[in-house]
């Protein structure tokens, strides 16, 4: 009878943890960048919840944030220890895992306030911080979460707390290009891209783009070469690189990456890419192009199916 009891027992948190997995699973992912590693914090978390039982948790789902925050925490400082090289030598094409689904046929501006629908370019930012700083930022400017609280996971005081996201946020607010909001022109801009890219107009592809566009790539194939060790800005250098690759316009889908409008380039041996794109003023001002094939294989596009 007492292990019936304890199994149902153990049945409720699970069905209580799975309220908050949808949160958790967000948090995870801005501090991290990566899914696999955000299910494997969530994960994580549920264990350690199970583990204490939750019969002396008051909030749960603020416990699980400040848990989740404290698993991704210990993870960002071992990938930290273990980098070889300093952050800015590598920084300049990392592209964090991209959320790809298919455009909305309607209401497209509710589909771009989707949870996961943080920015590849606000998440390249945030690869930047120190983990402390990132942590700060993360649970108080997204998640609301007290100073209080992530003091007492990062073990410093509420003001000195209070200064890592302080930090953070100029350094994010200075660092973070600036975004059309509307999909509608988004689309338009992206498309335009598209169409010269297919038609190999060089000059018509200049012209979607900002005079200080910036492409980073991942260390896949179009990452090779020249763009592997550097990023590629201006619209002519971007043009060129892009004109050379335009076969992948041929393949490339207009999607939602980030909830923003972006492309994924599928051939028959599978996705060639996914590319996740800002846009200003009618302009291409950034491309963050993922090609590696083994990271995209691990992607969910399961959302594009339909």
């Amino acid at each position: 009878m007492h292990g019936v009891r304890g199994a149902q027992a153990q049945q409720r948190l699970a069905e209580r943890f799975e309220e908050h997995r949808g949160q958790l699973k967000a948090v995870a992912y801005r501090m991290l960048g990566s899914l696999a590693e955000a299910e494997d914090a969530v994960q994580e978390a549920w264990l350690r919840l199970d583990r204490t039982g939750g019969d002396r948790v008051d909030n749960l789902g603020a416990w699980l944030t400040t848990v989740t925050g404290r698993i991704c925490l210990d993870l960002l400082r071992s990938r930290t220890a273990r980098r070889e090289e300093p952050l800015a030598e590598g920084f300049d094409t990392f592209v964090p895992d991209p959320v790809v689904r298919a455009l909305p046929r309607t209401d497209p501006e509710q589909e771009a306030l989707h949870t996961d629908s943080v920015g590849i370019a606000l998440l390249v930012v945030l690869e930047t911080l120190e983990p402390a700083e990132r942590l700060a930022f993360v649970l108080h400017d997204m998640f609301a979460v007290p100073f209080d609280d992530i003091a007492r996971v990062v073990e410093r005081s509420p003001a000195a707390t209070r200064q890592l996201a302080s930090r953070a946020r100029r350094r994010v607010r200075d660092a973070t290009p600036a975004a059309e909001p509307d999909l509608g022109r988004q689309r338009r801009a992206v498309e335009a891209f598209l169409a010269a890219s297919r038609a190999g107009d060089f000059e018509a592809l200049v012209s979607v783009l900002h005079p200080d566009v910036v492409l980073r790539a991942d260390a896949g194939v179009l990452a090779r070469g020249a763009a592997a060790s550097k990023v590629v800005r201006g619209a002519r250098t971007v043009a060129t690189g892009a004109f050379h690759f335009r076969h992948l316009a041929g393949l490339a889908r207009v999607v939602l990456v980030n909830g923003a409008v972006g492309t994924v380039a599928v051939s028959g041996t599978g996705v060639q890419s996914v590319t996740y794109v800002t846009v200003a003023d009618g302009l291409i001002t950034g491309l963050y192009i993922l090609s590696d094939p083994e990271r995209l294989a691990d992607l969910d596009l399961s959302a594009l199916e339909a």
